[in-house]
Order: C-alpha cells, then structure tokens, then sequence
C-alpha cells in the first residue's frame, strides 16, 4: 500500500476510534520504497538527494510520527496499531515498551533472540562478542487524544541495501532482517505471530473478520 493512501486510512481510522465507532485496531501491511522523516528528525540524516531518491524509485514524506528517519520498502511487514491507550494506559513509555515486546516474543517463534538496547528505541539483535548489535524494527509512533497511528517497521526479507540512503533513526547502526538471521519463515507466519503476540501483549481478543483480514492482507 502506497505510504500516502495507508497515512489517511489511518487518519480515518482515528477519527472513528476517537468516536467509539470502532474498536482497536492493528494494519500490517508493505509499502513500495519509501523514506520518511519523523517530526523530530533531521534532515541531514538523509544521505541522498532529491535526484537521487527518484533514480532508485523512493518517494519521500514528512510525518508527524515521533522518531528520526527511516526507510519502509517491499520485505518489510510495517504495523499501525491504532489503539485507545485510555483503554489499556495512559502512558506513552509503556505503549512503545509493549510494542517492542510483543515484536521480540513474535521474533523468538521463528528462533530470534530480540531485545531492547538502553537508550535506543527499537528491536535489536546481538550477534555476538565483538559485533555490534544490529536494528531489527524501527518504531515511531504518535498519539492525538490518547489515541495512536503509525508504529513499527520490522524487517523481514527486506533489501538492506537501501539503507544505504539514510542514517537509521539518527543512529550509526547497522540493521538487519529476519532473512540475513537465516529465517525462512514466510509473511503469513510473521504476520499471524505479531497479530497473535499484539494481542497477548495489549490483552485484546483478535476477532475471526480481522484474522481474516490480516491474511489477505499478507
């Protein structure tokens, strides 16, 4: 889904869960290449020009999501959960703390060992004595009456390589995917882990429509 049309669905999104027309909910999807800058970013964290960009099929955007810069592109399994914290708590900390979490238990299904890293939000890998840890999921989130869009970004068969364009959320780390870990496991399976793992994690019942859903999607 181009990042565009999924930024209003999630404004739509929003406003319904807002009314209480809606209840919870969490969109995992894939967008074509795309850069984006946080509402906190720095633009000279992006490494490539205009020209640049265009010459290797990347669109650009400005967001309103917190967090530095990123790259979203095909391999990825990108979520927005839009969710009521006033439902769950009302603490921002701890909402991105539940995300992490529930990507690390998702990750450790298929044999990863995630973890946080101090002072780094994210998912990250250590792969061993000597080697730094390398970024898994990136996470930027924003909040508007308690109310959350955007989200996460794991990597799951991504193209590293486009990584290249950019400083990763501000931070001189490496990344990595579950592919470059030597995970097999197919965008389904990821997907119904994370859904399943979101669920235990913020204590919601996924529904049949929206498990559905999710598989289509994927």
């Amino acid at each position: 889904m181009d990042y565009g049309r999924a930024l209003e669905l999630q404004q739509q999104l929003v406003a319904e869960r807002k009314q209480g027309l809606i209840p919870d909910q969490l969109l995992l999807l894939e967008h074509p290449h795309v850069i984006t800058l946080g509402r906190n970013g720095r633009l000279d964290n992006l490494l490539a020009s205009s020209e640049v960009l265009a010459r290797a099929g990347i669109s650009f955007h400005h967001s309103d999501r917190g967090g530095d810069i990123t790259y979203h592109g095909p391999g990825q399994i990108v979520g927005y959960p839009i969710f009521d914290l006033r439902e769950w708590k009302r603490d921002v900390v701890a909402y991105v703390r539940a995300i992490e979490q529930a990507i690390i238990d998702a990750l450790a299904d298929f044999g990863i060992a995630a973890g946080r890293m101090q002072g780094c939000t994210g998912v990250w890998v250590n792969r061993g004595i000597g080697l730094p840890a390398c970024k898994i999921a990136a996470i930027g989130v924003h909040l508007s009456r308690w109310v959350t869009s955007h989200g996460f970004a794991l990597n799951h068969t991504t193209d590293l390589s486009y990584f290249q364009y950019i400083v990763p959320c501000g931070l001189t780390k490496p990344v990595t995917s579950m592919r470059e870990l030597g995970s097999n496991a197919g965008r389904p399976e990821v997907v119904r882990a994370l859904a399943h793992h979101f669920a235990q994690t913020f204590d919601f019942t996924l529904n049949e429509a929206g498990a559905s859903l999710l598989e289509t999607i994927s």
